[in-house]
């Protein structure tokens, strides 16, 4: 999990000690994770560049008791998604809290399903249409961007 590995800075000057880390073999390409800061229980994820589009790609779904993959929902247990994101030399991270990610319809509620996947746009990122823009908007409030140099 190397974006772990480049975030225990971060929660270090934060007083956050990482423990219980369990690492998500289906979903290796996004180094899927999942482990608790002190009390705070989070999903984490390191998007990817795709070259088409602006802004980065992540997948934030589970398996179901059907073995079927699904949005996380509202009941599961866990307080934050963190996202880790690299462009060239550019590296930050989004901490969205649950309650955000209900909010932006991204989790699952009893109302309507939430996303599988999405796209994270970073503050280095311009992005060209206004759903996009809209969408960087709300995610920069939750967005610490950690270096333009590695």
């Amino acid at each position: 999990m190397q974006h772990l590995k480049k975030l225990i800075p971060l929660f270090s000057i934060l007083k956050l000690n990482p423990t219980n880390l369990t690492i998500e073999k289906e979903s290796l390409e996004y180094e899927a994770c999942t482990y608790n800061l002190n009390f705070f229980k989070v999903i984490s994820r390191k998007a990817k560049v795709t070259p088409k589009k602006n802004g980065q790609f992540v997948t934030v779904w589970k398996r179901n008791q059907e073995n079927i993959t699904t949005p996380f929902n509202y009941e599961d247990d866990f307080d934050f998604i963190i996202i880790y994101c690299k462009k060239g030399e550019n590296t930050g991270v989004f901490i969205f809290p649950k309650q955000i990610l209900i909010q932006e319809k991204i989790i699952s509620t009893n109302k309507r399903d939430g996303k599988r996947g999405f796209r994270v746009y970073p503050s280095w990122d311009t992005p060209t249409n206004l759903t996009a823009q809209n969408t960087q908007n709300w995610q920069l409030n939750y967005h610490i961007k950690l270096s333009s140099q590695e």
